[in-house]
């Protein structure tokens, strides 16, 4: 597949991964929506993101399905795709993000115009922790896409039984089990581009796009990817012995 493919397909994939999750926050968080304020918001929002994976990754699938930078340098230390086309990918799905968020946005301008006050919007678009401490966040980053990254590589069987689905559970669980601490970013693309997004939103009375913290949610997850793919390089020589 050339370069030019893998671009389209995963910036496609990743904007409606951005599109749907960042939806489905939008429709807890903002008033004058239905799912506003009816109870289950944090299983919304869980639920919102993993099956939100699995329909981006379902329309990237010619490219490997990615959608993910930390997905992408883990199949490349495992020699899934070639060096050349880690930044191809990187580029696609940060640009994916940034659209999606905007295209959240735009489906839900006139909840955004319509809020006295939108102070409390930027958790609609990426991720901060509820007790701020950048070493502890980026464990708990770190660990959360360990998981979801040693499972996309060591379970080949479960993945051809249930594809992208299989990849939805482990999301879902993830959010639930390890979401808590920090909003559980563990894809520095579907963070930094929908925080782009909201840093140049014409959003009234918004919080600043927090750059401070938006370091985290994009080492920590390459960080927890690095660890999975040693791991798995090393599991089948341990197997054998």
């Amino acid at each position: 597949m050339s370069n030019i493919d893998i671009f389209i397909w995963e910036f496609l994939g990743t904007a409606v991964l951005c599109l749907l999750g960042n939806g489905s926050v939008a429709a807890v968080v903002l008033k004058n929506s239905f799912s506003h304020g009816g109870g289950g918001d944090w299983i919304v929002i869980v639920l919102g993101w993993g099956f939100g994976v699995f329909a981006g990754a379902s329309v990237a699938a010619p490219s490997g399905g990615h959608i993910n930078p930390a997905v992408t340098l883990a199949v490349a230390i495992s020699g899934g795709v070639p060096w050349s086309s880690v930044p191809v990918y990187w580029a696609a799905q940060l640009l994916g993000g940034f659209v999606g968020a905007w295209l959240a946005w735009a489906a839900f301008k006139l909840q955004f115009d319509a809020m006295e006050d939108n102070s409390g919007t930027r958790g609609i678009f990426c991720t901060s922790p509820a007790i701020r401490n950048a070493p502890w966040n980026m464990v708990t980053e770190a660990i959360a896409t360990f998981v979801l990254i040693l499972w996309v590589l060591v379970n080949p069987p479960a993945n051809e039984a249930l594809g992208y689905a299989g990849v939805t559970f482990v999301i879902i669980t993830i959010g639930f089990a390890l979401g808590g601490p920090t909003g559980y970013a563990v894809n520095p693309a579907r963070d930094l581009g929908p925080r782009l997004a909201y840093a140049l939103l014409p959003i009234k009375g918004k919080a600043d796009p927090g750059w401070s913290y938006s370091w985290v949610p994009i080492v920590a997850p390459l960080i927890g990817a690095t660890l999975a793919a040693g791991l798995a390089q090393i599991l089948p020589v341990v197997a054998s012995s």
